[in-house]
């Protein structure tokens, strides 16, 4: 979790008084990946939650040498897990960029709404800069449109100009705007545990089988 805010980390159950040590401690003193993990209540999920330490990490690193290498350098070391999600601050920050730099691909959420299409534009020239930069292995595997309302035209206007400019890149799964996903947060569980059978849950399992299909054949197995 890169997130400053850490509502992955509160959304997959993991208080903030339970958080000893957390991604601040993998950017700034370079600890390693498994003094810094936390068991999670599903199976084979291990986490890296975030704390408020973060808000100031990109002040800290500014000054540093390697700071946009940082978290590959320290992911890199990490033998135990075969697929690493980063939870990103919704900012193009150093956070964002460390992110960027160690990661293989990317994966986009995309609310359906027009001010998101703004945001779009500005993360896909920054993705640009880094393949320039930082890392030329870097991919898009995928945009997910999300908070898809069909009663809204506006939604279905702006699912349908994305499908026009980036076609294959966006996935055919959609995501809904559901009253049992905004719930599960403030229970501390994944939506997929609190209500496996909502049309929320449904259709992100729909979306990771889908996503799977994109993934590399050497990550397909994990």
């Amino acid at each position: 979790d890169l997130d400053p805010q850490g509502n992955c980390s509160t959304g997959i159950g993991i208080s903030a008084a339970e958080r000893e040590r957390s991604s601040y401690d993998l950017l700034i003193d370079q600890a390693r990946v498994s003094d810094c993990l936390m068991p999670t209540r599903i199976p084979n999920l291990d986490i890296v939650p975030a704390t408020v330490d973060l808000s100031g990490a990109e002040v800290e690193l500014v000054t540093v040498e390697d700071r946009t290498h940082r978290l590959r350098k320290v992911l890199a070391e990490d033998t135990g897990h075969e697929i690493c999600l980063i939870d990103c601050p919704p900012s193009l920050g150093l956070l964002t960029l460390n992110a960027l730099t160690a990661a293989d691909s990317i994966l986009v959420p995309l609310q359906c709404e027009f001010f998101a299409l703004e945001g779009l534009s500005q993360l896909l020239q920054t993705v640009e800069r880094v393949q320039e930069r930082f890392n030329a292995d870097l991919g898009i595997l995928g945009i997910v449109l999300t908070m898809y309302d069909r009663r809204n035209r506006l939604t279905d206007q702006v699912a349908d100009d994305v499908r026009s400019c980036l076609r294959d890149l966006v996935f055919e799964s959609v995501i809904p705007r559901n009253v049992r996903l905004s719930e599960a947060p403030s229970h501390g569980l994944p939506a997929l545990i609190y209500d496996h059978a909502c049309p929320g849950s449904q259709a992100y399992m729909k979306l990771a089988r889908e996503l799977i299909g994109r993934l590399p054949e050497r990550r397909k197995a994990a």
